[in-house]
């Protein structure tokens, strides 16, 4: 693989720190920048800090990814997930760098019955949803040679995860309740950040799903992560209901690969496969 300038925000976040781990150790010049160093919202210092670097490609991780925060403070969601897309884009335009941006199966409504594919329409039904929408539409307009990656699900070494939360929860627990209406494809972090290293070597822009394939609810995913780990503990299936969340989430968001497979990218391993993997990892 051709050997790039590759500038991560977000970097210290749960896919942010994956991604700077990949494409360091796969020999490419890394600028990573958390929050602290870069501040999306604040246009002047994304402009320098892109115009002082100029990589080849922005790897856009960083985002507000609180949903339930995103429903009762919705503005600070808009102004880092959208409003700081914007920035990020006008300045990679600005300097001619491809734009990678992190989205998310929240775009989607979860009244499909199919896994949604690439060119189904939208509609977001919370504000965490909305303003990742917002952010995906803001790099539309304002820059031209980007990948948009929806995914799901997504856990990792790093960061706070549902994995990372079922082990930690079965140490202190004899018993842990787990929605079951809830229907998604769980996503390692490693696998992600392989797939989006080989798609930004080509020119093949627009949107994609790249999520491990096959589905899970939450119950079956949290079932497979102790029968892996030999874990012995007492699940209960409950409804979304049973937590009294003040937000909707989709209760259907398994994404389709349909634009992978048509530009000739290989179908993404299976949840199942993968977590097996992550699981030695995460140790």
């Amino acid at each position: 693989m051709k050997r790039l300038k590759v500038l991560i925000t977000g970097a210290n976040g749960q896919l942010g720190t994956d991604m700077v781990n990949h494409f360091k150790a796969t020999g490419n010049k890394v600028y990573d920048f958390g929050k602290h160093e870069l501040d999306i919202t604040d246009v002047s210092c994304v402009q320098k800090i892109l115009h002082e670097n100029e990589p080849d490609v922005v790897i856009h991780c960083a985002a507000y990814t609180n949903v339930n925060l995103a429903e009762t403070k919705p503005d600070q969601a808009y102004l880092i997930n959208s409003y700081g897309s914007r920035n990020i884009a006008i300045a990679a335009e600005q300097i001619s760098a491809k734009l990678v941006y992190i989205s998310t199966d929240y775009v989607f409504d979860g009244n499909s019955s199919t896994p949604y594919t690439e060119f189904d329409q939208t509609n977001p039904i919370n504000h965490y949803g909305k303003s990742k929408l917002a952010g995906e539409q803001f790099v539309r307009d304002f820059h031209n040679q980007f990948y948009i990656v929806r995914t799901s699900w997504l856990y990792g070494k790093h960061g706070r995860n549902f994995v990372k939360n079922m082990l930690t929860l079965a140490k202190e627990k004899n018993t842990i309740s787990v929605v079951f209406d809830q229907i998604g494809s769980p996503t390692y972090t490693v696998d992600l950040c392989e797939r989006i290293h080989q798609l930004i070597q080509t020119d093949k822009f627009g949107i994609y799903h790249i999520s491990n394939t096959g589905s899970c609810s939450w119950f079956d995913f949290a079932n497979c992560i102790f029968k892996e780990k030999n874990i012995t503990i007492q699940l209960n299936k409950v409804r979304s209901e049973y937590f009294k969340y003040n937000v909707l989430r989709p209760t259907y968001s398994v994404l389709s690969d349909r634009a992978l497979i048509l530009n000739d990218f290989k179908q993404m391993r299976h949840w199942k496969d993968a977590l097996k993997e992550s699981l030695t990892e995460i140790n």
